[in-house]
């Protein structure tokens, strides 16, 4: 056990006007020791979530969230999802 704050992140899958769009994807993962595990989640349809990825061009936000590990590296490297 490396002892490390364990970081999250959720991000919404389906559009707005879908019935699904309160099924989300949710990351949670230890900086330290690499391990993660990526869930669906639900998150209320009138909460906001916070878009890590929107400065991003679309090839490059398309290929992060086809490859759930290169992902959790972005967020990581960037701080994102500390608690």
């Amino acid at each position: 056990m490396c002892h490390e704050p364990v970081r999250s992140y959720q991000y919404r899958f389906h559009p707005p006007e879908s019935s699904g769009f309160e099924r989300c994807i949710g990351f949670a993962w230890c900086s330290g020791c690499r391990i993660y595990s990526g869930n669906m989640v639900y998150v209320p349809r009138k909460r906001v979530l916070v878009d890590a990825l929107a400065s991003l061009p679309a090839d490059d936000r398309d290929q992060l969230l086809r490859k759930e590990a290169a992902l959790v590296d972005y967020l990581d490297s960037r701080g994102i999802g500390q608690h």
